[in-house]
Parts: structure tokens; sequence; C-alpha cells
């Protein structure tokens, strides 16, 4: 049985295995399938996976992160008024995906944690005020709203977390 505790979490590259990953939802299968490299070679977003040392190659998970701003209008009022009045710097974590054989093994997690453990270390570069998601369901928006994730103010399932209210 595979250790998913242990996990190893990379840039996408070659040699992982695009084809052999299911999370039993079409969307984010057909992403990493046939989307996510070209994305990475456009400098649209940046794709990390999981995978582990047994089988370097097989994607356990995967996530991505790009820029997006957000305008003020989009944020709750009490937040808004303290912040300046342009379009406000955040990390959009657009994706994240884990493969059937590993969910429920805390997967998910472990891959929000690096996503936000990268977008704290590159806000010590340059501004970033918050990371967004957009949740694909109910359920990925309760997944996130349980690590302090919150909906912004005009969008759907559009949740934010202000980088400040991490430890």
């Amino acid at each position: 049985m595979t250790d998913f505790a242990k996990l190893v979490i990379e840039p996408l590259l070659s040699h992982h295995d695009r084809a052999g990953f299911d999370c039993g939802t079409d969307l984010l299968n057909h992403y990493i399938q046939k989307q996510a490299s070209q994305d990475v070679k456009r400098r649209i977003s940046r794709v990390f996976i999981a995978t582990t040392a047994e089988h370097p190659s097989r994607i356990i998970g995967y996530y991505t992160l790009s820029s997006l701003s957000i305008a003020l209008s989009q944020l709750p009022q009490e937040l808004a008024k303290k912040l300046p009045h342009h379009p406000i710097p955040a990390a959009l974590l657009g994706r994240l995906a884990v493969h059937k054989m590993a969910q429920q093994h805390g997967v998910g997690k472990i891959l929000l944690v690096d996503a936000i453990k990268r977008t704290l270390a590159i806000s010590e570069q340059i501004g970033i005020y918050a990371m967004v998601v957009d949740a694909l369901n109910q359920q990925a928006q309760c997944f996130y709203q349980q690590f302090g994730f919150s909906l912004l103010s005009t969008e759907n399932r559009r949740l934010f977390l202000p980088l400040q209210s991490i430890g």
C-alpha cells in the first residue's frame, strides 16, 4: 500500500503519466491529460503534481497556480474599505484534483497546504494579498471553507483566503 503522507510534490514534467490520471471528474481529468502541459509552456499556469518515490511517474494528485487580481467590488465591504482603491493581487488555485485511489487519504489537504506554502513563499518577493479558488461544487466549497476560505461577495463558488490570516 502506498504511504500518501510521504508524497513528492513537484512541477509537471514530461515523464509523468497524465493519461493514467482519473479523479472521477471529466473536466479535471481532461485538464491534466490534454491542457496542463500547454498552459505551462505558455506560462498561463504552473502545474504541481503529487507522486511517490515508489512510482515517480504516477500522478496521485495535482493543483495549478496562476496570478489573478480581485476587484474591490468582489470583496466583502468591511474588508474592501481597508484596502487601496485598485485591484488587489492574488494567487489563483485554479484546479486541485486527487486520483480516485488516493481520495479519502488526506491527499487533497496535503496538496492545498503545499499550494498555500508556495504562495506564501512567493508573497515574500511580490505582493499577493490572498489565495483565490473556484470550487467546482458544494463538496469542494465545504472542503475549502474548512481551511478558512470565505466566499467572495459577487461570485457563486469563488472563495478567498487572505494570506495575513495564515499564522
